[in-house]
């Protein structure tokens, strides 16, 4: 009797995610398909190949013992008896690895460094996790996320990205892939880390990658600790609260970057550099009803007071303590621009970009403070 040759249900999702996305019939063939699919490898970050190879080869040996590899991961600080022992612990971080070579590989790739098959084809790029940097968190400005902001993120996506969401996912599932990318990205900083480390004093040591390791572990934890929480209770959403931000809005010149209408960045023509990533970055468009890191006016609020981690968007958090309603202003007139396109109306058409001007605020203190 022949056998049947099937493709697991997660593969056929991905198929129909990626056609409606755009991905060429072509490269769908090489994304899924009957054959088994090859174990997947990590690919050697830029700082480690710039070693020679006898620190290369310590670097990737040091970076199994402490994170395993892509099929048989650790995860750094993980504690096993929370996850019911040893044993329980590897299965699950297992399973995790196996949800994300069916929902996550194709776009950010087996080593998380986003530059899977599918990457060519976006635009903003899937995320590379391996600097620990990430955008829309509840934490301050240059801290960790919370592991809760990252199931956010699974659960909800990112609106006007390539990020779908996996709401969908039983919760096993999410929590196991969830705990895989945190493996990888603890994988990733450690890599970095110990490459800097090699390249300095020529070799590695035990006990310095271990003092490395706990370093990431601890930064991670400290991220429960500080979460961003509004300074005082939001006031009334009205006419005059959303004119008050308009006035915040623009004398503390946020049009510089997000353009005098709110269009800002591709639509509004202003160019704002680079991201921690290396990819060119524009500020939002306030108007389209897509904020990425969320429509709720306490994700508004955290993205002002806090700044975006990785992008040139300052934290205005100093900048606006004298009044602290003035950030929940700023918030009701990025949300009243948000929704205005469902209720008609019209803006110019895009234009092209030119560099934004340099940012001038009241006094020295402020704009040591914003840069």
């Amino acid at each position: 009797m022949k056998s049947e040759s099937r493709t697991p249900r997660g593969d056929l999702r991905t198929s129909r995610w990626l056609r409606q996305i755009g991905i060429p019939a072509a490269s769908l063939a090489l994304l899924s398909g009957c054959e088994r699919v090859a174990e997947p490898k990590f690919v050697v970050s830029p700082e480690v190949a710039a070693l020679d190879a006898q620190l290369q080869q310590a670097v990737q040996q040091h970076l199994a013992a402490q994170t395993g590899t892509p099929v048989r991961p650790k995860l750094l600080g993980a504690e096993p008896e929370a996850f019911g022992g040893e044993i329980k612990l590897n299965a699950h971080l297992q399973h995790g690895a196996e949800v994300y070579r069916q929902n996550c590989q194709q776009c950010h790739g087996p080593s998380g460094d986003g530059a899977g098959p599918a990457a060519e084809y976006l635009s903003p790029k899937p995320r590379d996790y391996r600097k620990g940097v990430f955008k829309f968190t509840s934490t301050g400005y240059g801290n960790k996320p919370r592991r809760e902001d990252l199931v956010r993120t699974v659960t909800r996506g990112v609106t006007g990205t390539s990020m779908p969401s996996f709401a969908r996912l039983e919760k096993k599932d999410l929590d196991a892939v969830v705990d895989y990318v945190l493996a990888l990205t603890h994988r990733g900083e450690l890599e970095i880390l110990l490459a800097a480390q090699a390249d300095s004093d020529g070799e590695l040591t035990d006990d310095g990658v271990q003092e490395l390791a706990q370093s990431i572990v601890d930064q991670w934890r400290a991220a429960d600790e500080q979460i961003v929480e509004p300074v005082v209770k939001m006031p009334a959403f009205t006419p005059e609260s959303v004119a008050k931000g308009q006035e915040i809005f623009q004398k503390r010149e946020c049009f510089k970057c997000h353009g005098r209408d709110g269009r800002g960045g591709l639509a509004g023509g202003i160019e704002v550099g680079v991201d921690a990533w290396g990819q060119k970055t524009a500020a939002a468009d306030l108007t389209s009803g897509m904020l990425h890191g969320g429509n709720l006016p306490v994700d508004v609020y955290r993205r002002i007071h806090a700044g975006i981690n990785g992008t040139p968007m300052p934290a205005f958090k100093d900048i606006l303590a004298a009044d602290p309603d003035a950030t929940w202003y700023l918030v009701h007139y990025v949300l009243q621009l948000s929704d205005q396109r469902r209720h008609g109306v019209q803006f110019p058409a895009a234009v092209e970009p030119k560099p934004a001007p340099p940012v001038a605020l009241d006094n020295p203190a402020e704009e040591e403070s914003a840069q």
